[in-house]
């Protein structure tokens, strides 16, 4: 079987042109392909296919084989897999996931796709619907305690769950590992689990974040998660409406109105790594 390697700001992903292989057991196939030590490696695989209500379909896989409904960075790759491999001529496409579409634009450099802007879709921020087991309608700066520690928490939708928490010291200092399983662990809370985020407001143009996934641990990028991080600091006063996110992988840029039912823009970078093939 045929892949390519891709990644938006080191979160990478194994991508399977699925207009050209045939992939019969896709959990399965999703654990083999990303292991790091005995597969190709990556933070998940995902399959691209025609779309019945976008343009192309992007079927998401974590690393553990679980099914994830979408993912920011994800996304900008596959627009620039379908741009520089020809499925299409556009430089601006929809890609849908789990039923929930999405437009990119890119922007192409000597004909090849080098970075893209995703309209990713209006938060979703009522508890139930993230969904999160509170007793407040909205989860905005709610304490929670996990582990031994004290956190304030908000929680945001944008088409996975998430948990946002703002530190005061930074990221790269924070025992990630050792909070980020406890938050994804915990469904009395989270009963889907949940992506949890760990952020230091720099400025109010400014955020660093790192981020521990469900399914599949720390990445070096997330893009929901980063979009969910800019809105949850918007929701508490903490920044201003275009903001950029340093990740261990790179920058994103993420803006949002403030208003409930609009949308938020990522922008960001897509680059293919290597192709090759492999019998599972």
């Amino acid at each position: 079987m045929k892949f390519t390697k891709m990644h938006g700001c080191g979160n990478d992903y194994v991508y399977i042109d699925c207009f050209k292989e045939n992939v019969e057991d896709e959990e399965k196939a999703a654990i083999i392909l990303s292991d790091r030590h005995f597969g190709v490696g990556g933070d998940g695989m995902i399959l691209i296919k025609k779309g019945t209500k976008a343009d192309f379909e992007m079927v998401m896989y974590n690393a553990d084989g679980s099914r994830g409904a979408m993912c920011g960075n994800g996304i900008r790759c596959v627009a620039k897999y379908v741009y520089d491999n020809k499925l299409t001529d556009k430089t601006s496409v929809s890609i849908e996931s789990m039923g929930a579409v999405k437009y990119i634009d890119l922007t192409v450099e000597n004909g090849v796709a080098v970075s893209a802007r995703v309209d990713m879709g209006a938060p979703i921020l009522k508890s139930a619907d993230i969904p999160v087991n509170s007793d407040n309608e909205k989860v905005v700066n709610e304490k929670i305690t996990i582990g031994t520690r004290d956190f304030n928490m908000t929680c945001v939708s944008m088409g996975n769950p998430h948990a946002v928490m703002f530190i005061n010291e930074s990221p790269k200092d924070f025992d990630l590992n050792y909070y980020g399983a406890l938050f994804e662990s915990n469904t009395d809370v989270f009963p889907d689990r949940v992506n949890a985020e760990f952020a230091r407001v720099v400025d109010r143009k400014n955020i660093e974040m790192r981020v521990y996934e469900r399914g599949t641990g720390e990445t070096l990028a997330c893009g929901t998660g980063t979009c969910a991080t800019v809105v949850a600091a918007i929701l508490n006063g903490l920044v201003d409406n275009d903001v950029t996110v340093h990740l261990i992988g790179g920058d994103l840029q993420i803006s949002w109105s403030g208003n409930e039912g609009d949308s938020v823009f990522m922008t960001g970078p897509a680059a293919t790594v290597f192709t090759g093939e492999i019998n599972i």
